[in-house]
């Protein structure tokens, strides 16, 4: 009977075995030499490929290497030709922080596409500082309050006197978002953005200090807020945060209410507002 192997460490060095044989030598540059026995490439190729010895992978994936560093992980990640998914879930068996992809400020045309499948709702997308990146015209009507003076939703509810008279359950939204500013800053590390908020807002508030250093820890996920908006009044709304898997650090959010409501007829007019405003910010000067 075959046991189970335990740790972190026989789980990267498995994981990263199940890899290499998934990888030709061709995909890799390398040439396909006639009669070759071994499945993918071989360890050694593996170590030339990623700049690391051979001794040095072997023990990796022999589990007697427990400690590799990010950025040798990260380039057998990429002598292995890993996915997204794949390098995360080798990161995190190597008690690693995924890399943050590069491009994680760019929109996905999918994600785009999603959010046209919502159109009598607020769908925006945020980055890890909680920086709007785009929202359909709805979205874009509905937090115009909050970035007249901040592109980041979360620094308006705290430095922006208005987000108090916005919220009509401030403190309840401020302390969920920080819980989920501190878990984004655990996820997607050494982002300087985040940090730059973060030691911002500590200078600035006294609200978002002692809300910090409460230390609590929570995603975003589905809760209902009551807006006061100066446009359209007050809108009881439902908001539902989802994490966009293959850009770490952003989040798409989408509000709703409920059909046939004074809310949703709010939503249907900001709707309208923000189409007009996009349709005038579009026009050239004359």
């Amino acid at each position: 009977m075959v046991q189970a192997q335990r740790g972190s460490a026989s789980e990267l060095g498995t994981f990263l075995r199940a890899q290499r044989a998934l990888v030709a030598p061709q995909d890799a540059g390398l040439p396909a030499a006639p009669g070759r026995r071994v499945a993918g490439l071989r360890r050694e190729e593996v170590a030339v490929l990623s700049g690391v010895s051979a001794d040095y992978y072997t023990r990796l994936e022999q589990g007697r290497e427990r400690s590799p560093s990010a950025p040798v992980l990260d380039s057998i990640c990429e002598a292995l030709r890993m996915s997204a998914d794949a390098r995360d879930h080798a990161f995190r068996l190597a008690r690693l922080a995924p890399k943050v992809g590069r491009d994680n400020e760019m929109i996905s045309p999918e994600l785009l596409q999603t959010m046209d499948a919502f159109p009598h709702a607020a769908a925006y997308v945020t980055n890890a500082a909680f920086r709007v990146l785009t929202a359909n015209p709805i979205a874009a009507a509905l937090i115009a309050p909050l970035q007249r003076r901040n592109s980041s939703v979360l620094a308006a509810i705290f430095v922006d006197p208005v987000a108090r008279e916005y919220y009509v359950n401030w403190d309840e939204v401020a302390r969920a978002a920080v819980s989920a500013l501190r878990l984004a800053k655990s996820f997607v590390p050494a982002v300087p953005e985040v940090d730059e908020l973060v030691n911002r807002l500590y200078k600035r508030s006294g609200a978002f200090r002692e809300m910090w250093d409460d230390q609590r820890v929570a995603g975003l996920s589905a809760t209902r807020k009551t807006i006061r908006h100066p446009d359209v009044g007050t809108l009881e709304l439902s908001f539902q945060t989802f994490d966009v898997r293959s850009a770490p650090g952003q989040q798409l959010t989408v509000a709703t209410a409920a059909t046939g409501s004074a809310s949703a007829d709010a939503l249907a007019l900001l709707g309208a507002l923000g189409a007009t405003r996009r349709q005038e910010q579009a026009q050239p000067d004359h």
